[in-house]
């Protein structure tokens, strides 16, 4: 006999808030694929390298965080559901990163964003809206935040300590994937958001990467 069942907005509800609480106390992710890091030694950096490479490893674990709450926001509100499937499934994916960035934190001996429970709220409240636009925008707010963050973890390669090899493959592999949801959306019918959104995207972007640094 089948265990399935229909989910209320009670039983929505509880799985949202749920999700919420394990992604900002980083708790019940799990990658589904393997550490990129795996077989790579840590390269010799020096405390101050190491604290540097810290506050970018805990800027781009935020970055993650973002996206988990944009996903479930955007994916909350769509209205077919093929594109609610496809934004789930790239929340899983990115799933992995979240876990990673968790992992390579705790390799520095540092931690993540004490504001991360802030970054949650504010993106799943900016997912949801781009949402509430229409499938078309849904999607495009999908391939415009991936380009902005494939152009954040480039800059992320260029000011990671050199000896530090491990952060490298992690950030490499996460640039690979946002190039490919970036992608899928594109082929799913997104649609070009018109300005000044992409403009004030990256303006709240820097507010979050300079906080997360420190904090």
């Amino acid at each position: 006999m089948s265990t399935n069942r229909h989910l209320t907005a009670v039983d929505r509800l509880i799985n949202q808030f749920d999700h919420a609480l394990r992604t900002t106390f980083s708790a019940g992710h799990d990658a589904q694929r393997p550490l990129p890091a795996n077989g790579i030694d840590d390269g010799g950096i020096d405390d101050t390298e190491r604290r540097h490479a810290a506050g970018l490893m805990r800027v781009n674990h935020a970055g993650e965080v973002c996206a988990q709450a944009l996903y479930f926001g955007q994916a909350a509100v769509a209205r077919d559901a093929a594109t609610r499937d496809a934004l789930l499934e790239s929340a899983a994916e990115e799933g992995d990163h979240l876990a990673w960035c968790g992992a390579r934190l705790e390799e520095l001996h540092s931690r993540p964003s004490l504001l991360n429970p802030l970054w949650y709220a504010g993106s799943y409240a900016i997912g949801a809206a781009a949402g509430l636009a229409g499938d078309g925008y849904n999607l495009g707010f999908v391939v415009e935040t991936e380009r902005q963050v494939e152009a954040h973890l480039g800059e992320h390669l260029d000011k990671l300590p050199p000896g530090d090899q491990r952060s490298r493959a992690i950030v490499r592999q996460m640039q690979a994937d946002e190039v490919a949801h970036g992608q899928k959306a594109q082929e799913a019918g997104a649609r070009e958001l018109p300005m000044p959104i992409p403009t004030l995207m990256s303006a709240v972007s820097q507010v979050m990467k300079l906080l997360a640094y420190r904090l």
